[in-house]
């Protein structure tokens, strides 16, 4: 165990963690994204599937553990890395020329810090209710309508998932050059791969509000 510490103490090993992290994240995003889209289907379909993940036994608990994990690795070596390199530059430059950075790699932090909060109002609106209108326990189907009717809340969700697109971009594009799987001649194909699969899982959740307010579902 020394030589993990040991290595997670440097800048490369805090950027590895965060990369595997990532990964982590990003798989657990897309597992949700599939689940979130039975909502299509009707509430026989969604809040079945949504009860039997809760029937296998300490699926749900060892899936919650795992993802507390990495997201709080994942926010502490953000955080770790953000400090150092602002260590390593006290006076900012004068004039910024943007040549490799886009937007979403120049906003990847505050997009962090937007999902991370968005995260946390969502664990009290949809998975405990503590802050939903009409919550039903059980009833999937229900709370996610009743959520999207109203709204600003419907604008919060697009706006969050927007910014978790932003991240994935930036973040799945460097997270494989950070694990070292970058080389010319497959570089197009990674950045096919991250592009491809923020705007799929942004569409696909976006999708869900808007179908709620234009009464589609």
């Amino acid at each position: 165990m020394y030589w993990i510490a040991e290595f997670y103490r440097s800048s490369p090993g805090k950027k590895y963690f965060m990369a595997v992290s990532g990964i982590v994240l990003s798989i657990y995003v897309f597992i949700h994204t599939m689940g979130n889209l039975m909502v299509y289907l009707g509430p026989g379909t969604i809040n079945a599937y949504a009860g039997a993940v809760h029937l296998v036994p300490g699926l749900v608990p060892a899936v919650e553990f795992v993802i507390a994990v990495a997201a709080g690795l994942h926010v502490i070596t953000a955080v770790q890395l953000a400090l150092t390199n602002r260590g390593a530059r006290p006076v900012s430059y004068a004039f910024h020329r943007y040549q490799e950075a886009g937007l979403a790699g120049r906003t990847i932090i505050w997009s962090g810090a937007g999902i991370a909060a968005f995260a946390a109002y969502h664990l009290l609106h949809l998975s405990f209710g503590r802050v939903h209108p009409d919550f039903v326990p059980g009833d999937v189907y229900h709370n996610v309508l009743t959520a999207f009717n109203v709204f600003p809340v419907a604008i919060l969700y697009i706006t969050a998932v927007v910014l978790l697109g932003l991240h994935l971009y930036h973040g799945l594009w460097s997270m494989f050059q950070t694990l070292g799987w970058s080389h010319p001649l497959y570089d197009s194909w990674r950045r096919a791969f991250g592009t491809g699969a923020a705007v799929l899982i942004t569409a696909a959740n976006v999708s869900i509000p808007v179908a709620v307010l234009l009464r589609l579902i």
